[in-house]
């Protein structure tokens, strides 16, 4: 028998990657595919707890760590949000922003974060406009990462937050998530679902837990080729149709400033897909509305429905501080007793 013939008949066996050496720190929060169900558990109980903890107990648990806030982005919630969550605990922290820094000289992310580091910080929160910069600062210093949104990839944080904003509402009492908890609960997400890190972090963690995650919008903004339809997230065209199967009704904002060369109609796109007071009671009426902030009244939903009975906009942004003082006391903690929460 020839070589060839013998090699032929050999079984394929494709090669053995390594494992992905991310995240290099236990307490690093680089993707929301980080969190096992038990680490996703414990964030959830320590939200909870810590909101109920005394005040004046709950700052001594990581009194004077330093915490440094590094944003690329313009941000009201999740900085705010961050900033009182770490100050909460006890930590000092500073904000560096790209308009008030080194970084509008044209200093790289890399020496940005080592000279965080030689500064002092423990821990960096990140929020930058390219996909995968905290995986790039983690690796450069080995601090534990926080990754307040990167790009058009991820939002880890805000999907914890949704997820609490969600239970509360479908699952009242729910203290431990499993596979099952959100079994036959489909959360509807539209709107521009292409450059929405909200959405990807939701898509990969709501299955995870038995929700039906139904995508909707434009094909401008959620174009087949680019979203890809799998276990428990699907596409669906049609808002008023998506509305009667929802539960949740998460609307996202129409991001004018990654829409270059994008044709898009917002007469057209109101008309079609904006969440009215008329279409909430007529076809979701049970159903909550959340929204990530911020908000544009009048586009993607009404200001009738933004304040409205349903909405839970404003608790997502108590339940921000809440899971982002679980996750500041997971990245400082994390690894402390032999292993990661």
């Amino acid at each position: 028998m020839s070589p060839t013939a013998s090699a032929a008949r050999r079984p394929f066996h494709p090669p053995q990657l390594a494992p992905s050496p991310f995240p290099y720190h236990p307490g690093s929060l680089l993707s929301i595919q980080d969190l096992t169900l038990e680490s996703l558990n414990h964030i959830l109980t320590r939200a909870t707890a810590l909101t109920n903890q005394d005040p004046l107990k709950r700052d001594r648990i990581l009194a004077k760590r330093r915490v440094a806030l590094l944003f690329y982005e313009s941000s009201t919630r999740t900085r705010t949000s961050f900033e009182l969550a770490a100050k909460a605990l006890g930590c000092d922290t500073t904000l560096v922003s790209s308009l008030s820094s080194s970084i509008e000289k044209g200093e790289s992310l890399k020496d940005t974060g080592l000279t965080i580091r030689a500064l002092g910080a423990e821990a960096i929160i990140l929020r930058h406009n390219s996909s995968g910069a905290p995986w790039l600062l983690e690796e450069c210093t080995r601090l534990p990462v926080l990754n307040a949104g990167d790009g058009m990839h991820e939002h880890p944080t805000q999907a914890l937050l949704d997820l609490r904003t969600i239970l509360a509402h479908v699952r009242p009492g729910v203290t431990e998530v499993n596979a099952d908890t959100l079994a036959g609960v489909t959360v509807t997400i539209t709107g521009d679902i292409l450059h929405s890190r909200v959405a990807r972090s939701n898509m990969l963690l709501l299955p995870r837990l038995g929700a039906h995650v139904l995508l909707c919008g434009p094909k401008e903004l959620l174009p087949e080729l680019a979203i890809s339809e799998g276990p428990g997230v699907s596409i669906e065209r049609d808002f008023e149709a998506a509305l009667r199967k929802s539960r949740v009704v998460m609307m996202l904002r129409i991001q004018g400033e990654r829409l270059a060369g994008l044709q898009l109609d917002l007469e057209e796109y109101k008309a079609n897909y904006q969440l009215t007071g008329d279409r909430l009671r007529k076809l979701a009426p049970q159903a909550i509305v959340m929204h990530p902030g911020p908000i544009i009244r009048g586009l993607e939903l009404t200001a009738g429905v933004a304040d409205g009975a349903q909405s839970t906009i404003l608790e997502q942004v108590s339940n921000g501080v809440a899971i982002r003082m679980a996750v500041v006391e997971r990245a400082l903690t994390a690894g402390m007793n032999g292993g990661r929460a």
